[in-house]
């Protein structure tokens, strides 16, 4: 036994303190677990009865980033004058970070409370065993940096080369050559190329978004488990489909950074998106993608025009203005914005305000945008008023396309719907009748499955009908129609107009 153990130490109780840095090690690294609970016979071999074993921190790291209930009452018990003595398997345990490590030594000074660990006693209140503690918390801090470093660096020298695949995107798997390969489902890959489609001819993420919605298409998800499974699909799904470069075939890694901020005392963790210019890496043409890499770039310049206020048109808004968007001033240089005055907000104006909204500047111009928007109506129709039957019968074969890609996913959904309802059938004929608990459950899925089948091709049924009743206009009809074209712009910017 140490005589640096007193009478009045054995009276108090003895704290054993258990902890594993992650929920990880908690499961797996079971031995370690036992060495530490074996630390309460060396506690009764330095003659203590009454000891307490802390281990609610199983799974918490002790680098300060987290909370840990189970040392706070343990320093909140040595400050009672409670305990004798705090024991780990070694004092590495007890703490990760300078803070949370001098707090610990400081309290068990003030109160004369001894430090165990398998090898040694400390006294706190001895200069030798004080400076001991000091250092060993040092070393301790540092290991965790170095490791962490060591991690961080091999994790670097990874993404640098293209090698480190971390989630898999809707759409890829990893692949056995450490690269990305395409989903084999061909029903997955057809809806993401089927997005990049909608946006290049709708030209915003809202629009593509929508016209989603409106023909009830569902997208794909990656659960946690591996799985696909489809659901209806919100913007931001679409969006960070859209600007992931993955699927421009290029590898990147480094996107984002973590933050890490304090509000009364706690950390709060955040992440936030970096520039392409500091992404670690990007490598371009690294696997097979979904668009190429020229188109995913476009994309991504139409998506920051389509931001208000990027000094670009902007993404098309609402309202009668035939030059929104595309009228600059000519003494400030800012864009010219448009206002709806009258009684019914009718009447249209281009002001240029932005320099008195934004610091008091005087304004600059303004004047009624009718007449502007008339001069240049006649000239856009000159010009495409040649070129106007064949515009229209683009458009016509454009809008069929349309409807075609719309069949095209609703008869994927069917083959995939097919596909389970005969899953779900031989899983139910496998099954022994006599057993109705399991029995009863498959004929349930087996209907469902059916009717998911019957919702799909009554979906199709009514989407042919459709088709069916909408005939398209013929070209002796857009040859006519091309012959009024003025007249007919001049009605349709009337109607508009008329609230």
């Amino acid at each position: 036994m140490s005589d640096k153990i007193k009478p009045h130490h054995l009276e108090r109780k003895a704290i054993l303190y258990v902890r594993q840095s992650s929920a990880y090690q908690v499961s797996h690294n079971l031995e370690s677990q036992k060495l530490q609970y074996a630390m309460q016979e060396r506690l009764q071999q330095l003659g203590w009865r009454e000891i307490e074993v802390v281990d609610e921190d199983l799974g918490r790291s002790a680098a300060g980033t987290v909370t840990r209930a189970g040392f706070e009452r343990m320093v909140a018990e040595v400050c009672l004058g409670k305990v004798g003595a705090v024991a780990a398997r070694e004092v590495s345990r007890f703490a990760r970070n300078s803070r949370e490590w001098q707090q610990l030594v400081e309290v068990c000074r003030i109160v004369d409370t001894l430090l165990i660990d398998q090898e040694t006693v400390y006294s706190p209140r001895q200069s030798n065993d004080r400076l001991l503690l000091g250092l060993k918390g040092s070393l301790n801090e540092y290991e965790l940096d170095l490791l962490r470093q060591r991690s961080v660096e091999a994790r670097r020298e990874k993404a640098r080369r293209g090698e480190l695949l971390v989630i898999a995107p809707v759409g890829y798997l990893k692949g056995e050559e450490q690269h990305w390969e395409k989903d084999p489902d061909r029903r997955v890959q057809e809806a993401v190329v089927l997005v990049f489609r909608k946006f290049l001819e709708l030209g915003t993420v809202r629009q593509t978004l929508l016209w989603f919605l409106e023909h009830g298409l569902q997208f794909p998800v990656y659960t946690r488990q591996g799985e696909t499974c489809w659901k209806r699909p919100s913007y931001a799904t679409i969006y960070r489909l859209l600007t992931n470069p993955i699927y421009g075939g290029a590898y990147a890694y480094g996107k984002t950074e973590h933050t890490l901020r304090y509000e009364n005392g706690e950390p709060h963790r955040g992440i936030q998106r970096k520039p392409k210019e500091q992404w670690l890496a990007l490598l371009p043409n690294s696997h097979e993608g979904y668009v190429s890499w020229e188109q995913y770039q476009q994309i991504q310049q139409a998506i920051a025009e389509n931001v208000r206020g990027s000094g670009s048109s902007g993404a098309v808004q609402g309202g009668a203005a035939l030059l929104a968007g595309l009228l600059r001033c000519r003494r400030c240089g800012r864009k010219l914005t448009v206002l709806y005055t009258g009684n019914h907000h009718d009447v249209l104006r281009y002001v240029c305000h932005r320099g008195w909204l934004d610091s008091g500047q005087p304004r600059c111009i303004a004047f009624g945008g009718m007449s502007v928007d008339e001069v240049i109506a006649k000239e856009v129709l000159r010009v495409v008023q040649p070129a106007a039957v064949e515009a229209a019968v683009l458009a016509g074969e454009e809008e069929a396309r349309k409807q075609d890609d719309v069949l095209d996913a609703c008869r994927r959904d069917l083959e995939a719907a097919r596909y389970a309802a005969q899953r779900a059938q031989k899983q139910y004929d496998a099954a022994d009748p006599q057993n109705r608990l399991v029995a009863d459950e498959l004929e349930r899925r087996w209907n469902q499955a059916l009717q998911r089948v019957q919702e799909i091709e009554l979906r199709i049924e009514q989407h042919i009908q459709g088709q069916v009743k909408t005939t398209a206009p013929t070209r002796e009809e857009f040859e006519d129609l091309a012959a009024k074209l003025e007249a007919v712009s001049k009605e349709t910017y009337c109607s508009n107009a008329d609230p």
